[in-house]
């Protein structure tokens, strides 16, 4: 059946065209058109204002509405997740599973490669760690951090489908080994790690492109050691993950890696835990207690354990610090696309691509989403 939508500002996934439409027919987008070129003898919805954008897309979701999938790392814990935060604008997202025992990490690593058909909006899984380094291992436990073996890449190898993203450190993991990764058809990222910029570096030419929560658990910019905060904002290659969040990078960092990368250089990560999209203020985390104070994540030490925002809270706090629009958008969407390979399908208005929309107030609330081609209005 084909459907068009008029009446709101279009974001395309680059820029704000005013006076166009949306024809699309079952779950792909077929036509962007000035408004009043479109046809008259199909279903027609009219927005009444506001904003058209393709829906969001969060690569760093470690659970939500209440569950982690750590715990569950199941497809029913899957499609809980993806459920409770398309309510807030989040149409596509990978499940992230945690630095954990291996049979939890094989379960995820099943799970999510069922989820890829059974769920919609699941696109794979990030597994971040247990491949980093101790010195900056944050919330991940001590004692499942362990290098990466031949009989893991060949195991990351057959479970590919599933598999859209892995973040490791450099300076634990060889750069020969990140390019057998990347061989197998992995997007690498680069996190939790103490690496010199040499290293980064080197991870990078060996096919790495993106950073993990970028400033948070990693060597930072100084002027003698630039570390991998500096070899992530000096290299055009590398796309950075970024907590909005108000907690995990301050403001001024922010626009520093604004400046830097630019919009098509950084994507907007919730990095988001059970607490997030309606989820609950106290849960557990690997048998330790984390608890939401206002809007911040920690466990009994301060350490910050994740966050609890969502995509469209990043958003907004992004709004508040003056960022201009498109950029913020772009972030949200087409950048966290080519992070995973997948700007192809998604995180774009335009013919071919997916049916999938939020509709934006000026204010940037959410007035309501499409998600493959079906209203939730």
């Amino acid at each position: 059946m084909k459907q068009i939508f008029y009446g709101a500002d279009i974001f395309d996934g680059h820029t704000l065209i005013k006076d166009h439409a949306v024809l699309i027919e079952h779950d792909q987008i077929i036509a962007v058109m000035p408004v009043n070129d479109r046809p008259q003898m199909i279903k027609a919805h009219d927005l009444m204002g506001g904003i058209l954008a393709p829906g969001f897309i969060d690569v760093q979701v470690n659970g939500g509405g209440g569950v982690l999938l750590n715990e569950t790392p199941t497809v029913e814990g899957i499609e809980t997740i993806t459920r409770a935060h398309r309510r807030f604008g989040t149409t596509h997202l990978l499940p992230t599973v945690i630095t954990d025992d291996q049979k939890i990490l094989d379960a995820a690593l099943d799970a999510s490669h069922h989820a890829m058909d059974r769920v919609a909006g699941s696109l794979g899984l990030h597994i971040e760690g247990p491949f980093i380094d101790q010195a900056k291992r944050g919330a991940h436990p001590e004692h499942h951090i362990r290098p990466l073996t031949d009989v893991d890449l060949a195991r990351l190898a057959d479970f590919t489908k599933g598999v859209r993203l892995i973040t490791v450190a450099p300076n634990r993991v060889m750069p020969d080994q990140i390019r057998a990764l990347v061989d197998a058809g992995l997007k690498v990222s680069l996190g939790h790690s103490n690496a010199n910029d040499r290293e980064a570096l080197a991870a990078f030419d060996a096919g790495a492109h993106a950073v993990t929560h970028l400033f948070n658990a990693m060597s930072p910019l100084e002027g003698r050691a630039p570390g991998l905060v500096g070899a992530a904002l000096a290299d055009r290659r590398v796309i950075c993950g970024l907590i909005a969040d108000g907690h995990h990078v301050a403001p001024t960092a922010i626009k520093a890696a604004l400046n830097a990368k630019g919009p098509h250089g950084i994507a907007l990560v919730s990095d988001a835990m059970p607490s997030a999209a309606g989820g609950p203020d106290h849960f557990m985390l690997q048998n330790r207690p984390v608890t939401r104070t206002g809007t911040r994540l920690t466990l009994p030490d301060g350490t910050l354990a994740g966050a609890t925002i969502t995509m469209l809270d990043a958003i907004q706090y992004l709004a508040g610090l003056g960022v201009p629009l498109a950029d913020i958008l772009t972030m949200a969407t087409l950048t966290p696309a080519r992070m995973i390979g997948v700007e192809g399908q998604f995180g774009q208005i335009r013919p071919g691509f997916s049916a999938s929309f939020v509709h934006l107030d000026a204010d940037l609330t959410l007035r309501g989403a499409i998600m493959d081609g079906q209203i939730d209005f």
